[in-house]
């Protein structure tokens, strides 16, 4: 099959890139670099450095014909859509219809879109988590966008017959994760820690996420290539691990010594968002296979080789 990724460069895109030709796809990436880096690109994949938003996207999915599109491309720092919304809106919304607009008119079969779980559900007191029935609690505007990209998809789908799903993920985590900027509290923790400084845990450290490894999600996406056609998929491991569970896991694992440093608690952060994965069991036939710790070790790995 021929497969195209936005945001193939990035973070998780380059990991299902990765899967996708694994399994012997045609893959082409589009990216521009804005987040991503080249040293993420898989050198058996065309490449175009073309913008979501750009007109020229629609030439490139004409020429490359792919029969499905892997979304992956978007603005994901949550502050930067808080202090600029117009230009998330832009990037995340405005830049999705362009690629289903030009989907549709190149007759591609279907788009596998990267949503948000963590930042879409609010507060999660279910024991099991929130499944994709969840009631809805979007407290940012990135979380917003992704709602409504869900939406574009439900409407396109029932008006050009232009076919989804959805993967709603929780709190990805792996190798390839800038521990800069806008980055997971695994990748802030290991860049800290590897270089001897203590991170800050805001709060008391026993707010609880789904923290799920980004070669389970590429195996997410991969499986949706041939399933869950329409539907909206939630992608975690349905446990909760506070960050001092999380802090202590990396001190054993760097036998790092000193103390964490606690500092007041962000406003508006979530104590407890954790994902119910069962449709994804059931519909993708799909689990993560990768245990937390079994996770850190190879992240751990990857930052001290770079």
């Amino acid at each position: 099959m021929r497969v195209l990724v936005t945001g193939g460069a990035g973070f998780i895109g380059s990991h299902v890139a990765d899967a996708f030709i694994a399994a012997g796809h045609a893959v082409a990436i589009v990216d521009n670099l804005t987040t991503g880096k080249k040293e993420n690109l898989n050198p058996k994949a065309e490449f175009f450095p073309v913008d979501i938003r750009d007109a020229r996207l629609a030439e490139v999915i004409n020429d490359f014909a792919p029969g499905v599109i892997a979304h992956l491309a978007a603005q994901i720092d949550v502050r930067k859509s808080v202090s600029d919304p117009v230009f998330n809106a832009e990037v995340n919304e405005l830049g999705s219809l362009n690629l289903l607009n030009a989907a549709v008119r190149s007759k591609v079969g279907k788009i596998i879109f990267s949503s948000t779980g963590g930042a879409l559900y609010g507060e999660v007191t279910e024991p099991a988590g929130a499944d994709e029935d969840h009631a809805q609690e979007p407290i940012s505007p990135y979380a917003i966008t992704k709602r409504s990209v869900e939406m574009y998809l439900y409407a396109y789908a029932q008006l050009y017959g232009l076919g989804f799903t959805a993967l709603r993920y929780g709190n990805v985590f792996g190798p390839r994760q800038d521990p800069l900027g806008e980055a997971g509290v695994v990748a802030i923790f290991c860049g800290k820690m590897l270089k001897g400084e203590t991170p800050t845990i805001y709060g008391d450290g026993k707010q609880l996420r789904d923290y799920v490894y980004a070669a389970d999600v590429a195996e997410a996406n991969l499986r949706a290539l041939a399933a869950g056609g329409n539907r909206i998929i939630n992608i975690g491991t349905g446990a909760g691990t506070s960050v001092n569970e999380l802090f202590a896991a990396l001190k054993e694992l760097l036998d790092f010594k000193l103390p964490a440093v606690y500092a007041p608690p962000r406003a508006g952060e979530l104590f407890r968002s954790v994902l119910d994965c069962r449709r994804a069991e059931k519909i993708l036939g799909w689990r993560p296979r990768t245990a937390l710790r079994a996770g850190l070790e190879r992240t751990l790995a990857w930052y001290r080789e770079k």
